[in-house]
């Protein structure tokens, strides 16, 4: 028998909605490079969450590349970008902003959030010009690394710190939809778009087969981004891949509604384990479950299921992260708690 998996939120392909579109219009013609009717109709219903039609609304296949082409359009070679010792693209990008010719200026937070203090402090410590690097962009990402959600006063909060340093702030969406179906947010789509210079909206995480929808609420960045995406290959010939796919999370609420499974098989994993007597490394927010368990317990579970082994706590103990996703079966997790419980008996 085949493990089941709570690695990660994109173990399975798309949603059945967004595979029946791309095949009924496989051999309609379309106009190339994201101009088709499709990316246009997507942009359409983004700009109705947002509450503008006048934002532009980019599309590219993945996360990582739209960190790179957002911190090349927006940064001059000598400015830095400021985020979490956690953010992702800290610890889960292999050096990508670095890369481009970029000082991070990591920040030690400990529950993945970035906080005013810690910008004011970040550019404090980082003024003797010309000899440092000049902080110009604070990253963050809904929801974060550790599973997080930003509250909208935080995130008003960070927005006014930027505006007082100069600083330009871009949200990493990724999993921005479950970040705005937890339970403890209170941030609209519209919100993130009045807060931001630019964030974007993740689709891979969020039942799309590819992509992510840059979003630019900041005119002068949103000038010429169309030459950054095609200069760093993010700009695809068929264009309408990316833009099928999110006309179709943006139609009829499914975006919301799949995220909204997610968080909920999230909170059963985490409710249902700690009643059973295990403690979290973090409380579950949004999809990612962070439990301490025995060594033990987390080598049997390994026989049936895959997860991350997240860090050890101690001899006998360790930090597991279980995600779950827009496909999530129900029924597995059901089967995983009552696994656990039998080995805890």
């Amino acid at each position: 028998m085949s493990k089941y998996s709570f690695l990660d939120d994109y173990s399975e392909g798309c949603h059945p909605r967004i595979l029946e579109s791309l095949s009924k219009t496989n051999l309609v013609q379309q106009t190339a490079y994201g101009d088709d009717e499709y990316s246009e109709k997507a942009r359409s219903l983004i700009h109705e969450q947002i509450k503008s039609s006048e934002i532009p609304v980019f599309f590219v296949a993945g996360g990582t590349l739209a960190n790179i082409i957002i911190s090349s359009a927006s940064l001059r070679s000598h400015e830095a970008v400021i985020a979490a010792h956690t953010g992702h693209i800290v610890v889960r990008e292999t050096g990508a902003i670095e890369a481009t010719g970029h000082k991070i200026i990591s920040v030690q937070s400990d529950d993945g959030k970035l906080t005013p203090e810690a910008i004011n402090t970040a550019v404090a410590n980082n003024a003797h010009f010309p000899h440092m690097a000049r902080p110009r962009l604070v990253y963050i990402s809904n929801a974060t690394e550790t599973g997080t959600v930003y509250t909208k006063a935080e995130l008003q909060a960070l927005s006014l710190v930027c505006k007082d340093n100069g600083l330009l702030l871009l949200l990493d969406g990724a999993r921005l939809g479950v970040a705005l179906t937890a339970g403890v947010n209170d941030l609209s789509l519209a919100d993130v778009a009045k807060l931001t210079d630019i964030f974007w909206i993740g689709g891979t995480k969020a039942g799309a087969l590819i992509g992510e929808a840059i979003v630019i609420p900041n005119p002068e960045l949103a000038k010429d981004f169309a030459f950054h995406i095609k200069q760093r290959g993010g700009l695809l010939a068929k264009g309408r891949l990316l833009g099928i796919q999110f006309m179709e999370l943006f139609s009829d609420g499914l975006f919301f509604e799949l995220t909204q499974h997610t968080n909920t098989m999230a909170q059963k994993l985490s409710d249902s384990i700690t009643a059973l007597g295990y403690r979290l490394a973090a409380p579950t927010e949004s999809n990612q479950v962070f439990l301490i368990l025995p060594d033990t317990l987390i080598a049997s579970l390994k026989v049936n299921y895959d997860f991350y082994v997240w860090e050890k706590v101690d001899k006998q103990h360790s930090v597991t992260r279980m995600v779950t996703s827009w496909a999530t079966d129900e029924k597995q997790v059901d089967a995983l708690i009552a696994e656990i419980k039998k080995l805890s008996a």
